[in-house]
């Protein structure tokens, strides 16, 4: 029995993608579902006017724009391993979500658009796997269109980034012009347009063609030829503990809109992306993924997953032992035992109820309202919890009202599920207890307003603050109202914190000037 749970938990591989946007992450996230049969059709964003949309974006509002604002998480197996992937938002404006996802998994797949090279949303996100030390993979995506020179695209890792690079296979042209690649790990060349069904063509031991073919004869071969030859004799050597570590990034080239390169990266992934690793307590203890005591944490709440029913659902990383359907659990925060009896497992919106899982996998809890982002859920007796997710100190301000005073009830419900998804941050006056919502982006704005109407049937005028300086007060109790004034409002958040809000650092010098005694801290 022992060993099955072993076997079990070490079949998991559990990763995000992370990618600016457009560079082609839900589409790589289609490919990667349809090489593991879990949907029979790789639609992609692209195509809007045939009606298909991506299988990862569910909620209307990212059918409507193309882009993905929640992150999903998807499930298939493949080739003996149990595939665990988060498909992360690329937009900025949601980067607190991304940020932890990326706390919930053991490996990322980094996307890159060849054209563009590394972007800043890509560059933020590489830093915070970095910090994790999580193994990070690379797709260098668009090959099928004109780009920088691939050489190009590897200093960049390398300089923009700071990690070293191993090419496991190498591009033979671009664009209109590109032919395949040259994959320097398994000895084979792979035809973008194959005559006949040879996809793949051996590689001899000087690293020529074993077979006569007439790409042969074409300069961009004979590059591609010159450029491995450079990458053997003067490139990174492959190190498989360089890359569990994070400090050596494999990278692969390929087009995931023309589903060319995406097999052999998954099948190469698969073989070296790390199973499910051990996570800290607060207490600083390492909790082991093959623990007895099954364990988990909560990266994320999803409101509204099916509009007709009204459910919320708790995402929960399992990090040790094993999930049974109807176990009891205790959630240490509220010193509060539950009965796990309705979870389950997506497929995007596609869910079916899981009767038991093990460290590495995602679940979901239905939800009525008790659970926290950030909440440890530990079977037995036990009640460490696990380190703090990160929380964004919001940067963006504005008052909130129903249009329509009849509708105060939906409205602060629609409020009250919306903020416990942490994408924006709640506020209210001290004395008029005007609703003030915060966020990181604007974006996130539009998507409230637009989930607030569409989903709890509100219509909702807000007033634009712009940005703030927002803090929060070690010593609450020394903060007097007249503290206050129009450069540093006095507001409360969720927890019942006092927070100011300064107009601007300029303002927030002047208050710690005049206060030296109130200590003031953000949150990130």
């Amino acid at each position: 029995m022992e060993k099955k749970i072993h076997d079990e938990i070490n079949s998991r591989r559990t990763f995000a993608i992370i990618s600016h946007p457009d560079a082609g992450k839900t589409t790589i996230t289609e490919k990667l579902l349809y090489f593991g049969g879990a949907i029979r059709d790789a639609g992609t964003v692209k195509g809007k006017k045939s009606g298909k949309f991506a299988t990862s974006d569910w909620m209307e509002i990212e059918k409507q724009r193309g882009i993905s604002v929640t992150s999903s998480v998807l499930q298939f197996d493949y080739a003996g391993k149990r595939v665990n992937i988060l498909d992360t938002p690329g937009h900025e404006d949601f980067s607190e979500d991304t940020y932890r996802t990326l706390m919930a998994v053991d490996a990322a797949v980094m996307m890159v658009d060849s054209a563009k090279g590394i972007e800043p949303q890509t560059i933020k996100l590489f830093k915070v796997c970095r910090m994790r030390g999580i193994p990070i993979f690379t797709f260098i995506n668009k090959m099928d269109r004109q780009g920088k020179e691939p050489l190009e695209l590897m200093e960049e890792l390398e300089e923009v980034l700071g990690i070293q690079s191993y090419a496991m296979n190498w591009p033979i042209g671009m664009g209109k012009e590109f032919l395949g690649i040259y994959d320097r790990y398994n000895d084979r060349v792979e035809l973008a347009r194959p005559e006949g069904d040879e996809r793949f063509l051996p590689i001899t031991e000087e690293g020529g063609l074993a077979v006569e073919h007439s790409m042969t004869a074409t300069s961009y071969y004979q590059q591609a030829l010159e450029d491995v030859m450079l990458l053997n004799e003067a490139g990174n050597e492959f190190d498989e503990e360089r890359v569990a570590k994070g400090d050596l990034t494999p990278v692969f080239f390929g087009s995931a809109l023309t589903n060319f390169g995406v097999q052999t990266f998954l099948e190469t992934f698969l073989q070296f992306a790390p199973p499910p690793q051990p996570r800290k307590s607060r207490d600083g203890e390492e909790v082991e993924p093959e623990s007895e005591i099954f364990s988990g944490f909560i990266f994320k709440i999803q409101a509204n997953m099916n509009p007709a029913h009204r459910d919320r659902i708790a995402f929960v990383r399992i990090v040790s032992g094993e999930f049974e359907r109807g176990m009891t659990v205790n959630v240490p925060r509220l010193s509060k035992n539950f009965k796990l009896s309705q979870t389950t497992q997506f497929l995007a919106d596609d869910r079916e109820t899981v009767n038991e899982a093990v460290a590495g996998d995602i679940i979901g809890l239905y939800d009525t309202g008790n659970y926290q982002i950030g909440d440890t859920v530990v079977g037995g007796k036990s009640n460490f919890q696990f380190e703090a997710l990160p929380q964004f100190t919001p940067e963006l301000f504005v008052r909130v009202a129903a249009k329509n005073v009849m509708k105060s009830k939906q409205f602060h419900k629609g409020i009250l599920q919306l903020v416990q998804e942490g994408a924006i941050q709640y506020y209210k006056t001290l004395h008029t207890e005007e609703v003030i919502l915060g966020a990181v982006g604007q974006l996130q704005f539009e998507v409230f307003e637009h989930r607030m109407r569409a989903e709890y049937h509100v219509e909702v005028q807000m007033e634009t603050m712009g940005s703030k300086v927002a803090r929060w007060i070690e010593n609450e109790e020394d903060v007097k109202e007249s503290m206050a004034g129009q450069r540093a409002l006095l507001v409360k958040d969720r927890y019942d914190r006092k927070v100011f809000l300064f107009e601007n650092d300029f303002a927030m010098r002047w208050f710690q000037d005049k206060f030296p005694d109130i200590r003031l801290y953000n949150l990130l």
